[in-house]
């Protein structure tokens, strides 16, 4: 109790204090160590590869279109799983053709059904993705039942969640849906592993704990006001605004550059594996729910960052955002590889 009222009166050690509870969380006894409960979206993929990019106004004849399983909150769930974790994904798809065959597809992969809930009024969220030759993308989605995920089908699986090493969050589901499961984690004292994306300038910083925030280059100028690359030559100020903003950890992907790890009192650049992509759709993906699956064991954040590291570089090797998720197996053999800090 006398922590707890020292954190309400000075605010100036807010970050700190996030910080040691995050990691005293992560030695609960009363809680499944393993399991991940993830608040996300499910969409139906169609991806067209092109040799580059449409500029605006430009139209472009595509080699292939294939159609596969996404969304962001089941491709972190699903990385996660392939970590060995236990996952309980709370999301929305629509009674129709695709919605079934997704659910088939989950149940196939060994994942459970009770947390996404079947909307006979709304359609599985679609998204369109067009991939090109070097392996970057642009994505449209359109949100579907995604969309009608909404606070009350959160506060039913409010026992999952208070039950959860860590809960994972991202933003393709509503908002106030999002909140709701941040303020349920943090009453509970719940590690968050939260990704800002898509990026919105309407998240309320501050108002929730977030153990860990996993933000990528565009999603960092919006948290710190700097691009990655002034984030070392501002450590006094980003560190402030961290605390403002309520962050014990922030993690920022840069692609084929080393992952930048910030807290209160370590400022890291964390090596990655040098690959030649073939696309980037479900890198950041895999980063995030392998993140959330090696903290949930009781790894340390620049251990678990290193995995991280590791399956978000394979999962550019082969096309698609699931099926390019790596193993375990795949990642432990990828981290032995990995240049040491």
């Amino acid at each position: 109790m006398g922590m707890w009222y020292l954190h309400s009166h000075l605010v100036g050690l807010r970050l700190s204090y996030a910080f040691i509870v995050s990691e005293l969380m992560t030695h609960s006894t009363n809680r499944q160590a393993s399991l991940i409960v993830v608040v996300g979206s499910l969409n139906v993929d169609l991806i067209s590869r092109v040799p580059a990019l449409p500029k605006r106004g430009q139209t472009v004849s595509a080699s292939t279109l294939i159609r596969q399983f996404g969304g962001k909150g089941a491709n972190q769930a699903l990385a996660a799983a392939r970590q060995g974790a236990r996952v309980h994904l709370i999301g929305c798809v629509g009674a129709d053709d695709e919605g079934r065959a997704y659910r088939s597809y989950w149940s196939s992969q060994g994942l459970g059904l009770r947390g996404i809930h079947v909307l006979k009024t709304q359609p599985t969220g679609m998204a369109f993705i067009t991939v090109e030759e070097g392996g970057e993308n642009q994505i449209v989605v359109v949100p579907g039942a995604n969309g009608k995920l909404s606070r009350a089908m959160v506060r039913a699986e409010s026992g999952h969640i208070r039950a959860a090493a860590v809960l994972l969050a991202q933003l393709e589901v509503p908002l106030p849906t999002v909140l709701e499961a941040l303020r349920i984690a943090n009453t509970a004292q719940v590690r968050v592993v939260f990704n800002p994306s898509p990026s919105t300038h309407i998240f309320p910083w501050g108002s929730r704990r977030l153990d860990v925030v996993v933000a990528n280059e565009l999603e960092i100028r919006q948290i710190l006001g700097v691009a990655p690359d002034r984030v070392r030559q501002r450590l006094a100020s980003n560190r402030q605004r961290l605390i403002r903003q309520s962050i014990g950890s922030l993690v920022i992907t840069r692609g084929a550059s080393p992952t930048l790890l910030l807290t209160a009192s370590t400022f890291m650049e964390i090596p990655v594996l040098k690959v030649r992509p073939v696309d980037t759709v479900g890198a950041g993906d895999a980063f995030a729910g392998t993140l959330a699956a090696r903290l949930a064991e009781g790894n340390d954040l620049p251990s678990s960052v290193r995995a991280a590291n590791c399956a978000g570089a394979l999962a550019t090797l082969k096309p698609g955002a699931q099926e390019s998720i790596p193993s375990r197996a795949q990642t432990d053999r990828c981290l032995r590889k990995l240049p040491t800090p």
